[in-house]
């Protein structure tokens, strides 16, 4: 209870103090709309139906682009961490390219794909791919070699020492993985929905993208909130629990 309060005076004392600023107009209303004005653009677009349509085609990219991800992530980070040949190329491979901004595979993806759902896609799993991989490979490596050690010993042997040892133990480092890949996949996504422009459906970034043609600030601000509000969402239901189980059983918590 003392935490949740805590929490209610720390936000609403941010909103008091953008009110304050808004009413000393530092800045043209233009610039920096009420917090009033915010949040009459987000009930109007959610009575209409634009905000909540918005919501639904960004998800459905946004989760399809990450399943590939991982698909592609969890193979890729087991090889290199377990051939030094995968390691040397793949791994090298992965950790240079995890360093380049999302937003740079967009002219990339605009010239293979064009104004694509294809493009959007390739941008978000090039975005999340490498960080999976790496935290995979990560986790791998950090495994206790007594542990397959002691396996051995009891007769496992090859994949089912990596699927009922290696792999769960693991398990605490991976999923730290798919969360930074989920913030990165959300980071691509939102660069690959403003430069790229198309007809079958618009997200999050496209309601950015022309929130900021039209200069309107209060539907610019309003869906940065939204987009904060979704990540805060996903990683309170989803992976706060599935981190708290991994490590309650692994005796790290």
């Amino acid at each position: 209870m003392k935490r949740t309060l805590t929490a209610i005076l720390f936000f609403s004392g941010l909103l008091l103090l953008w009110q304050i600023v808004f009413m000393l107009k530092v800045w043209s209303p233009v610039l920096l709309p009420s917090p009033k004005m915010v949040g009459s653009y987000l009930l109007q677009s959610i009575q209409d139906g634009s905000l909540w349509q918005a919501m639904l085609v960004t998800l459905k990219r946004l989760v399809l682009g990450y399943a590939i991800g991982l698909i592609l992530g969890f193979p890729m980070g087991q090889l290199t961490a377990k051939f030094p040949a995968c390691n040397d190329t793949i791994g090298v491979l992965a950790l240079g390219l995890q360093t380049l901004p999302s937003v740079c595979w967009v002219p990339l993806s605009l010239l293979w794909f064009g104004q694509s759902e294809t493009a959007m896609l390739f941008v978000v799993v090039m975005g999340c791919l490498w960080s999976i991989s790496l935290a995979t490979d990560t986790g791998i490596r950090n495994v206790p070699p007594i542990y397959a050690r002691a396996a051995r010993t009891m007769g496992s042997k090859g994949l089912h020492t990596l699927l009922t040892v290696t792999l769960p133990a693991s398990l605490p480092f991976i999923v730290s993985g798919m969360k930074q890949g989920w913030a990165f996949a959300w980071r691509s996504l939102m660069a690959a929905e403003i430069y790229v422009t198309i007809i079958s459906g618009f997200g999050l970034g496209h309601l950015l993208h022309y929130g900021r043609e039209l200069q309107a600030m209060d539907q610019v601000l309003g869906v940065i909130f939204v987009i904060i509000a979704l990540g805060l969402l996903v990683d309170k239901f989803v992976f706060a629990p599935v981190e708290s189980f991994l490590y309650a059983r692994w005796g790290t918590k």
